[in-house]
């Protein structure tokens, strides 16, 4: 299994970083909104849709929300980010207030028609403003979806920036908790996430964040902002993870599908990706680095 997984992160990472740093923003924000409503897909699977075409329907309204959004955003004067960004707050505070869903997990683990309803909202605030946070990373609040603005790397940068500080605070977050785990994080929920672990995901989170925000070019005056958002992004990142795990252990299954080989579904790996981004997004545009 290990030997599988490490295959397809090989071939997966480098076909994200040469889309990240090469794709038009319009392209990516095409290719992102495929994976992300795969994501979505398997989401409504763990929230109790089970029938495949009410889960079609459900997907295709989220991507009508998505193209909705961007025809809204269009103007005489080009892009405007201010939908964008109104939807990338509220994906944000939607995080925020799931701190009280792991708080009191088990007001969702009836089967009910209300349950249901509560996950499927749950989904769309997910998934929406990550897309939404994506773009206006990738873009640079907009510059490189103008067609009279010529493309500008530095969003692509930042971009992989936001991405790379998951993937490291994933990996840091398992090797710490295999070697210095002792304190259980959320037992009831992920019995296998420690304390060490989200520390060691937090030391790494930040540390390849800076590097990459130096890449993107973060001038050094910026770097104790940057390393702030990088730590508020992956403590975000742990709260989506823990989301999924108790959608995981709600409906009674290990992995959220099985499209990747030897890593689950789609949403096994972007559970943090849909939490972060929005923490990034927004502290990027506060904080103006």
């Amino acid at each position: 299994m290990t030997r599988t997984r490490v295959i397809a992160a090989l071939v997966m990472a480098p076909v994200a970083i040469a889309a990240i740093l090469l794709l038009p923003t319009q392209w990516l924000a095409a290719v992102a909104a495929l994976v992300l409503l795969a994501g979505l897909w398997e989401w409504l699977k763990l929230a109790g849709v089970d029938d495949s075409l009410a889960r079609t329907v459900l997907v295709g309204l989220n991507l009508l929300l998505m193209v909705l959004l961007v025809w809204a955003s269009r103007g005489t004067g080009g892009f405007s980010p201010v939908l964008f960004q109104i939807t990338t707050l509220a994906g944000t505070l939607g995080w925020l207030l799931a701190l009280l869903w792991l708080w009191r997990p088990g007001f969702t683990a009836s089967h009910r028609p209300w349950t249901t309803a509560f996950k499927l909202a749950a989904g769309t605030l997910a998934v929406v403003p990550a897309w939404c946070a994506l773009c206006l990373i990738h873009s640079d609040n907009f510059s490189a979806l103008s067609a009279s603005t010529a493309l500008d790397a530095s969003g692509h940068r930042w971009l992989l920036a936001a991405l790379a500080l998951v993937w490291a605070a994933d990996s840091g977050a398992y090797f710490a908790g295999r070697h210095f785990g002792r304190h259980k994080l959320a037992p009831s929920i992920s019995p296998n996430k420690t304390v060490e672990g989200a520390v060691g995901g937090l030391v790494a989170g930040v540390a390849v964040a800076l590097a990459f925000g130096v890449f993107a070019g973060a001038a050094t005056a910026q770097l104790p902002a940057l390393a702030l958002v990088a730590a508020a992004a992956v403590l975000a990142s742990i709260v989506g993870d823990l989301v999924e795990s108790l959608l995981k252990r709600q409906a009674g299954v290990k992995d959220s599908g099985t499209l990747i080989p030897g890593h689950g579904g789609v949403l096994d790996r972007i559970d943090g990706v849909l939490a972060a981004l929005p923490v990034f997004a927004i502290g990027k545009d506060i904080l103006g680095f």
